[in-house]
């Protein structure tokens, strides 16, 4: 079979979304609508650039080039493909996104029902922790159809807890939104652009868009043009519900404040509103699903890190990967989510911007007929930029190097880095006309 149903690319489309549906998808958007205030169409307009069009993108680029994200590195060098690979691996696996999805179960579906005594203790969120990714390695040590059955039901069930919560909101509205605070004063793009990289979805878009067209092979669809028409049409699938939900999510977050208080976490506001508009039925309803649906991310995420690494470094089993990081990101679970947000910033906003760069060099790769020259230049000039964005999340600026950066256009936008990429990607044509292959 070449093709398939239009209710059976739904699903699919249905499947690369509940991949896309975790953590931070839940916690982010509230955060951003209560914080934005008066702003809050600007910032979550920027928000859903970074959070719902930059993982389209990425998907419809690896299905295009037909490769994994290693092959679309490894165009600058075969070492480089690794390294860079295994650092978003590590990224959205054992090091940030892993972890949270264990964190925000705990700040959503244990915390608001103890006592702040007992909440103020770290045993709790500890006991939590191990019970979670133990569970998580269960599963991922045993791997069966179970996890793609339980995410067809959650999915659905998920979205609508979310749709029932916001038209609440929508029919029997909060007392209203606040004013605007802190960079959503005067930058409210640029800081819901940068927002939207938290989320983390584009970077596993790279990672899942390789997923769906194996999920294609497997049903027997081989043939190009067909694997490349259904992931885009399933990418589009899984964009449509995401911004539904950051809509919906946000839209909640702005209309809170001026009833249940600011809060400085999403985790605390989406609760909070939950309670509001359906009082404790709301929380554990919205608790059972959310804890649920960040255990299959966490089960996915955990076997396909695992699965990577056993592949670079066979010489320890896929197992035993499994448990080490396991151990480890339940190590890391336990600094707190506000900690581990705050951690995760600056890897975040140096990441994101050379990783854009190689998705759109890999688009417009005939252009330039795939020279490594151009990857090579306009990643390594986009570097330099989005450094600075690190090092700022990181509260280190230098005086000198932010006076260097900051003069180029859309800086103030978070996009300072977009024409010394334009830059540096024709300065790696122009060399690659003189240098022999």
């Amino acid at each position: 079979m070449n093709r398939l149903s239009f209710s059976e690319k739904v699903s699919v489309g249905f499947m690369l979304f509940a991949l896309f549906l975790g953590a931070g998808n839940i916690i982010f958007p509230p955060q951003l609508g209560q914080q934005s205030g008066e702003n809050f169409w600007i910032a979550i307009i920027a928000f859903l650039i970074t959070g719902v069009g930059l993982p389209l993108l990425g998907v419809i680029t690896v299905a295009k080039s037909g490769g994994e994200l290693e092959d679309m590195a490894g165009k600058i060098h075969p070492i480089f493909g690794i390294f860079f690979t295994a650092v978003v691996y590590l990224t959205i696996g054992p090091l940030f996104a892993l972890p949270r999805t264990g964190t925000v179960s705990y700040e959503l579906g244990v915390k608001p029902f103890l006592s702040d005594a007992t909440a103020a203790h770290a045993w709790p969120l500890a006991i939590f922790t191990v019970i979670f990714f133990l569970i998580t390695t269960f599963f991922a040590l045993n791997p069966t159809k179970l996890i793609d059955r339980v995410g067809k039901i959650l999915t659905p069930l998920l979205l609508l807890v979310i749709a029932v919560l916001a038209i609440k909101a929508i029919v029997t509205p909060m007392d209203g939104s606040g004013p605007a605070t802190g960079s959503y004063i005067d930058n409210a793009f640029g800081e819901g652009f940068k927002q939207g990289y938290l989320t983390m979805d584009f970077l596993a878009a790279l990672i899942f868009g390789i997923v769906i067209i194996q999920a294609l092979k497997g049903k027997n669809v081989t043939e190009k043009s067909a694997v490349i028409k259904t992931t885009v049409f399933a990418a589009f699938v899984a964009a449509i519900g995401l911004a539904l939900v950051y809509l919906s999510l946000g839209y909640i977050g702005s209309s809170s404040f001026q009833t249940i208080g600011a809060f400085s976490e999403g985790s605390d506001i989406i609760t909070h509103s939950a309670n509001v508009l359906y009082g404790q039925f709301g929380n554990i309803l919205l608790t059972a699903v959310i804890v649920l649906a960040c255990l299959t991310t966490s089960i996915g995420l955990l076997t396909a890190a695992s699965e990577y690494f056993a592949k670079i470094i066979p010489a320890l089993s896929y197992k035993k990967w499994v448990w080490i990081f396991a151990v480890f990101t339940t190590f890391i679970a336990n600094i707190g989510l506000a900690q581990l947000i705050q951690f995760s910033l600056p890897v975040l906003f140096f990441i994101y911007p050379p990783a854009i760069v190689l998705m759109l060099l890999t688009l417009v790769s005939k252009w330039f007929n795939d020279s490594r020259w151009v990857y090579l230049f306009g990643m390594l000039v986009t570097a330099i930029w989005s450094l600075y964005d690190g090092l700022a999340a990181a509260k280190i600026t230098p005086q000198w190097y932010e006076s260097f950066v900051s003069v180029m256009p859309l800086f103030d936008m978070g996009l300072g880095w977009l024409i010394p990429a334009i830059i540096g990607a024709v300065i790696g044509y122009i060399v690659s006309l003189f240098t022999k292959k």
